[in-house]
């Protein structure tokens, strides 16, 4: 039988409805332990209640601490699988921070709920029980941080919450889920291309993130980058900008300030196409670095975590292609 850590930060997944409010909010004692007892007849599970937070109150720093959490756990004990139960809202974004920077080839399975435990139809105790199924295969290993929603199995890069309430939220979108969980096993179908690690022991850089939008100018790049080591731009289209804001790039640019561009595109991926002035091509040449896919969410930690090594604009477009 399997042993898989099992750790608890809190979410919808880890609440309960007030009946006579409509209030949504936590509980001190975890709702998951009738599925635990049935959680027995899979794998040996250990657990742990690491904190118990709302997924807005997860900051990057908690991301961090939590992979330096699952390495402990990990060098002073033996486990074939991880999973980690979490709010919804900032999930994508743990599951990305810890793909980044946790060396560990054993699966690690983020998964959550979108109804909380006493509401009908929950789905936090099935998602569950699929995650410690799909972290218990052999097929999950080196594959890399996994959410596990809804039957899906998702790469944490392409992986995003799509919808505010539906249970089937998490999509991957233009990529898909690369695997499913049936009721007869656990399905890849394939395996995601894995990048470098990054080696980080604190969040130091301030990233801003802004999104573009028909006139914008260049007042709220400046407002917003007074104290910023980087900024991350979700571009219109391809990757481009109304002209207006491209003084106030070249000022940021100028000044040693990195600019990722992705697009606020839902599919699609930002590139330098257009040459007219504000154009993905004009971007690039006065120094906009382009990312092959990511989110704005996502680029933002990327950079984060990227600045914390390098600052050179050529190594941080090489990492943002990878």
């Amino acid at each position: 039988m399997k042993k898989i850590l099992l750790i608890h930060t809190g979410g919808t997944i880890a609440m309960e409805e007030n009946k006579s409010t409509g209030g949504v909010n936590t509980k001190e004692t975890h709702p998951l332990e009738a599925t635990l007892r049935e959680l027995s007849d899979i794998a040996e599970i250990s657990v742990k209640n690491y904190v118990n937070l709302p997924s807005p109150h997860i900051t990057p720093s908690h991301m961090l601490e939590l992979a330096q959490f699952i390495t402990s756990q990990t060098n002073s004990e033996k486990f074939d699988g991880i999973v980690i139960t979490h709010g919804t809202d900032t999930l994508e974004e743990t599951a990305y921070v810890l793909d980044l920077v946790l060396q560990t080839s054993i699966p690690v399975i983020v998964t959550g709920a979108m109804r909380s435990s006493n509401e009908h139809g929950s789905d936090g105790p099935y998602n569950l029980i699929s995650s410690v199924r799909v972290a218990c295969e052999e097929q999950s290993l080196g594959k890399g941080i996994l959410v596990v929603f809804n039957d899906e199995i998702h790469a944490a890069k392409n992986v995003t919450k799509t919808h505010t309430s539906n249970i089937a939220t998490f999509q991957s979108p233009q990529y898909g889920p690369i695997g499913i969980v049936t009721k007869r096993g656990v399905l890849f179908h394939h395996t995601p291309i894995r990048s470098s690690f990054f080696h980080v022991k604190n969040f130091s850089k301030n990233v801003v993130l802004l999104k573009a939008y028909a006139g914008m100018d260049g007042n709220l790049i400046q407002a917003a980058t007074n104290k910023a080591d980087g900024v991350v731009i979700e571009a219109l289209g391809q990757g481009n900008l109304p002209p207006a804001t491209v003084p106030a790039l070249k000022e940021l640019i100028s000044n040693g300030i990195p600019v990722v561009l992705v697009s606020r595109c839902f599919n699609g991926i930002a590139q330098d196409i257009y040459s007219y002035e504000g154009g993905g091509k004009h971007l690039k040449e006065i120094g906009a670095i382009f990312s092959n896919g990511l989110n704005g969410q996502k680029a933002r930690l990327k950079l984060m975590i990227a600045l914390e090594n390098t600052s050179e604009p050529d190594q941080l477009q090489r990492l943002f292609l990878q």
